[in-house]
């Protein structure tokens, strides 16, 4: 499976126009049996109240009923349970917990999706990557606004960004890399799977759900487009000095030598992501001056809970 895999990736890497068809045929008992080993067993469970230890008691017979319906199409994802979590500030978060089954076939979908993606994003992103943290986007920031003379920062965070992500926008990203109709399917399944939050079921119309092993890939992977690849295609065309920008999932600075740069910038970024559905949260997103020749002015910012 794991020589699959690679393959996938080497040809993603090499061919960054191919579309990559019969996915589903990877999805088999013995894979599945290989992401059982990669999921978190003391997760909590989701509506059918089944935890991974109770699933691991017949996982031979579980397995085999979830391929089979995978493959057979009638799978159906499950409801998904929706909790708060505390945040500071007293704010709280919601958590989405998809059931086991459902946690099970989103850990081998996510492991496909990375060996397409992963060779595609770009060095910019950090956030919910294999092997990368929000320690190494605070080192390579560092390293650059240390190093390479920026003088002009924008602070920016997407305003609710998993809850906004356009379903249908987000649909043509991943055809663009898989030509695979019934593994998109499985996706969309998941992405329209109802929500059930203190006994009232919601059914989404964008977003995907906080806590869902697959939607920190499916959050990548919409940003990739909508923000990674514009930065370094048009963005950086159209700056007359430097300019660098760092991501982790949907909180991001970026940095510009010229002040006239960062200012076209900061303007276009409210339109660039308004065209996707998403908007910037005003209070967590400015535009600030910051040179170690100007510590006069006394600027700072935060990033990933640094400042």
């Amino acid at each position: 499976m794991q020589t699959s895999l690679q393959r996938i990736a080497e040809k993603s890497a090499l061919q960054k126009e191919h579309r990559f068809q019969n996915l589903m045929i990877l999805l088999t008992a013995g894979f599945l049996h290989w992401c059982w080993k990669k999921l978190n067993k003391k997760s909590a469970p989701g509506v059918d109240r089944v935890t991974a230890l109770q699933y691991g008691e017949n996982l031979e017979a579980n397995i085999a009923k979830l391929v089979e319906s995978a493959k057979g199409g009638w799978y159906r994802a499950k409801l998904i349970l929706r909790r708060f979590i505390p945040k500071p500030g007293g704010k709280l978060r919601p958590l989405g917990i998809p059931a086991t089954s459902d946690k099970l076939l989103q850990t081998a979908a996510t492991t496909i999706l990375e060996a397409i993606f992963e060779p595609i994003f770009l060095a910019c992103s950090f956030g919910y990557r294999p092997h990368l943290g929000a320690l190494d986007a605070i080192k390579d920031l560092s390293f650059h606004l240390q190093f390479r003379g920026y003088n002009y920062i924008v602070e920016a965070d997407i305003k609710g960004f998993f809850d906004n992500i356009d379903h249908n926008l987000l649909m043509e990203m991943l055809s663009k890399k898989i030509d695979d109709k019934p593994f998109l399917r499985l996706i969309i399944k998941w992405l329209k799977a109802g929500v059930l939050e203190e006994s009232k079921v919601i059914n989404p119309v964008t977003g995907t759900p906080q806590g869902g092993i697959i939607s920190p890939i499916l959050a990548n992977i919409y940003l990739h487009y909508v923000l990674d690849e514009w930065f370094e295609e048009v963005v950086k065309a159209y700056c007359r000095g430097d300019v660098y920008m760092c991501r982790y999932a949907d909180d991001f600075v970026c940095a510009f030598q010229y002040e006239d740069d960062a200012r076209r910038f900061y303007k276009a970024l409210g339109l660039r992501l308004e065209k996707f559905g998403l908007s910037l949260a005003e209070e967590k997103t400015r535009m600030m001056r910051f040179s170690r020749r100007h510590m006069e002015d006394k600027t700072c910012f935060e990033f990933l809970g640094f400042a």
